[in-house]
Parts: C-alpha cells; sequence; structure tokens
C-alpha cells in the first residue's frame, strides 16, 4: 500500500501544478514521461512555499513557514510525510540525492520575502540563486538521472535560466511586488524613479543569461530538451513583451501569455525540436 500513498502523493503536486500554472503544465507534459511525476513534485514544493510568504497575510506567516520548513527537513530525514506535497518532495529528493545545500538555499530565500525588503548586489544575487537557481539545479538532477558528469557540466547553464527566469518575474511584477509588498529585487534601483537605463541595463543583464541557457538547453538530454526549451520560449516571448514597454508601463500592467498563443508556441516548439533546430 505504500506504493498508492507515493502516488497520491505524486497525484496532487499534478494537480497543483495544473492550477497554479498553464505554462509549465503544458511544458511538464513535453518532457518524457518518466520526468513529469519528479518535476510535478518539484513544482508543488516550490509553490506552496512561495504561496505562503506572497499570500498568506491574514495568518502568522512566520509561524506557518517555520512549521513548512521543520516539516520538510523531517520527511527528508525520515522519508514519509503526511503532508502530500512534502512526501511527494522528499520521494523525488531523496531519490535523485538532491544536495541538502539545495534546500536549504531554496528555503532561505523564500524566508527572506517575510523579513527583508531591499537587496544589494551580493542579496540579490543570494536571492535568485535560492529561490530560481536551485530549482533549475533540482530539475537537472533529475533529467541527468544521477550522472554527476552530465550534471556537472549543465549545472551553470541551469543557473542562467533560473536567474533570466526569475528576473524576467522581477520585471512582470513590480506592480504587486514594490506597490503591493513593498519589495525591491533589484540593487541600485528606485521603482519611485525608475528609468529607461535602469530597465535597459537590466535587460542586457537578462539576454545574457539567456544566450548562455540556450547553449545549455541544446546539450540536455533528449527527454528533457523540449520541455525546458518550451520554458526558454514562453520566457522569451514574455521578455519581449516586457522590452515593447517603457519603465513607466511596466509598473502599470502585468504581462502574460495568453492560453491560445502558449498552445501556438507549444506547436512551434514542437516542430522545431523535430527537426533538431532547437
Amino acid at each position: 500500500m505504500m506504493e498508492l500513498f507515493d502516488q497520491s502523493a505524486l497525484r496532487c503536486s499534478k494537480v497543483i501544478t495544473n492550477l497554479y500554472s498553464t505554462s509549465f503544465s503544458l511544458g511538464i507534459k513535453t518532457l518524457s514521461k518518466e520526468h513529469r511525476d519528479s518535476v510535478y513534485a518539484v513544482y508543488g514544493f516550490v509553490r506552496y512555499a512561495d504561496e505562503i510568504v506572497d499570500t498568506f497575510y491574514q495568518n502568522n506567516q512566520q509561524e506557518l513557514f517555520t512549521r513548512f520548513k521543520e516539516d520538510t527537513y523531517r520527511a527528508l530525514n525520515e522519508k514519509i510525510s503526511l503532508n502530500p506535497v512534502l512526501h511527494a518532495y522528499q520521494l523525488v529528493a531523496n531519490r535523485f540525492s538532491f544536495e541538502k545545500e539545495l534546500t536549504d538555499a531554496f528555503l532561505h530565500s523564500m524566508e527572506l520575502d517575510l523579513k527583508q525588503s531591499e537587496y544589494s548586489t551580493g542579496g540579490y544575487r543570494e536571492y535568485i540563486y535560492g529561490s530560481a537557481e536551485v530549482v533549475g539545479l533540482m530539475c537537472l538532477h533529475i533529467f541527468t538521472k544521477g550522472d554527476s558528469e552530465e550534471y556537472q557540466k549543465l549545472k551553470p547553464f541551469a543557473q542562467r535560466l533560473g536567474a533570466a527566469f526569475q528576473k524576467i518575474n522581477f520585471l512582470r511584477d513590480i506592480r504587486s511586488d514594490y506597490h503591493d509588498r513593498g519589495r525591491i529585487y533589484f540593487p541600485n534601483v528606485n521603482f519611485s524613479h525608475f528609468t529607461e537605463q535602469d530597465k535597459q541595463q537590466i535587460e542586457a543583464d537578462i539576454q545574457r543569461d539567456f544566450d548562455e541557457a540556450l547553449r545549455g538547453i541544446r546539450m540536455l538530454p533528449v527527454g528533457a530538451r523540449l520541455g525546458v526549451y518550451l520554458a526558454y520560449v514562453y520566457y522569451r516571448q514574455l521578455f519581449r513583451k516586457i522590452k515593447k514597454h517603457t519603465a513607466n508601463n511596466i509598473q502599470e500592467t502585468r504581462f502574460r501569455i495568453s492560453d491560445s498563443y502558449k498552445v501556438w508556441l507549444l506547436a512551434q516548439c514542437y516542430v522545431l525540436n523535430k527537426l533538431n533546430r532547437i
């Protein structure tokens, strides 16, 4: 019956992914079948942690997060949890031997959102590493299936892709992060006087991350390449929309890609992958 319990926990993470993100749901469906449940488990874990620090203002968020963190480590150590999200995560983390440092860094960055609103250059890099790059590394462990040499080769590219995604999220979510939550992630930037030069410097940094990440995507195992490339294309399209607008406009609008256009991008990526033209 333990197998049934495991399956039910993994299915919960899939439901969470489908409810919270059409983009990631579509992307995961293009992965090799052997990878899907494991990536759902990672997404469910990081989504719920993020939800605690971004949403539950009517509750004691620090208390909730501390409990979530303690339960995470207990699940990893005991290899079981009655919380299906944490049980699914520990299944995958233990199966693919995630370094404890990945979980530590992720939870640290999430907890910073409860106590810190501005970042130095070093703090900004630390936050992005923990909130986004390590998630890419967790997925890379899954994709490389324990091949440490392949993992180390692809590791810097996975980090650059995660960093690009997070920086785009910061630009897209300025209105909610700054105006609603009082957070400023970009160092040395004043959103009360956010200039075109500020925006262009951030965009140039993101473009460098994207350029490096694409090199790594092309080297991914076949079963992971299309799904990761699709996520890259989604974010690249979102990035293009943001670049077309002024510094003032992006503080007033939360940009998104329509579901119908996501399906169109999926079809394009599928053809390019089939033709080996990624």
